[in-house]
């Protein structure tokens, strides 16, 4: 299943100077879904921290431990997004932020390693149905066990969104950006906290990594450069800086501004 890249030459026709790719849980979401059904409907949180330190440290697959934890969930997937409506809180300084890069002609674009349906029920929560129509979500999907449906217990399961090792190789929606002319390449930011970011981590020209998560543990083992945050508030008033010219990027992935 090839990696999908359709919003390129969408987002480009308003000829962006900056494009904000972010990851979705524990990114925007103040909890990450997936661990929360994991722990409270599958193998619980312990087994869930033995399968994402064994991927952080690189004996075993993210494609591979994931769906074994999310196999693990027997909820129908109705039950799975009433429970996280109930008990997910997002990042409310996202959605001023979101405002912002519309008004700045910054595209946002959202890559997860979750499951769509999951991702924009939750951010409809938070920024309205009319706003998530016309974000770019791309992330890996969810469907119905042979035999099954997915409002029966144990009906659904992940589709990833590619073949690699990562069920969804985040680098892969990034790097065509990367890739373009000078004079066309916009400045390319990612925001993210965890194990699902690391095809990410070294593909924008700043990183965001959430304090206190695995990504930053990754960042510093493997001399990736990156500037941590709390939340959405923290990263749009960095971005009003860099856009306004008061600071570079460089000085921001520096640690100078």
């Amino acid at each position: 299943m090839p990696a999908a890249k359709e919003p390129l030459p969408l987002i480009l026709k308003h000829h962006p100077k900056f494009i904000f790719f972010t990851d979705f849980d524990g990114t925007i979401t103040n909890q990450d879904s997936n661990d929360f059904l994991i722990n409270n409907f599958g193998h619980g949180p312990l087994r869930r921290k033995e399968v994402f330190d064994d991927i952080l440290h690189e004996r075993r697959t993210f494609r591979d431990g994931f769906k074994e934890l999310l196999d693990g969930i027997q909820l129908p997937l109705y039950k799975c997004i009433a429970e996280l409506l109930e008990n997910i809180t997002l990042d409310e300084g996202f959605k001023e932020f979101y405002a912002w890069t519309h008004e700045h002609n910054i595209p946002v674009i959202v890559l997860s390693g979750g499951m769509n349906p999951i991702i924009r029920a939750l951010l409809a929560h938070l920024i309205g149905e009319d706003e998530v129509k016309t974000l770019p979500v791309l992330s890996s999907n969810v469907v119905a066990r042979s035999g099954k449906n997915l409002d029966e217990e144990g009906g659904w399961e992940i589709a990833y969104r590619d073949d690699s090792s990562y069920g969804h190789d985040k680098s892969l929606q990034i790097q065509p950006y990367a890739a373009l002319p000078d004079g066309q390449r916009p400045t390319l930011f990612y925001a993210g906290d965890g194990v699902s970011d690391l095809s990410a981590a070294r593909e924008t020209d700043l990183l965001f990594a959430k304090e206190g998560r695995d990504l930053v543990t990754y960042c510093q083992k493997e001399n990736v450069p990156f500037t941590t945050f709390r939340d959405f508030s923290q990263i749009l008033g960095i971005m009003k800086r860099i856009v306004s010219g008061d600071v570079s990027v460089k000085d921001v992935a520096d640690g100078k501004a």
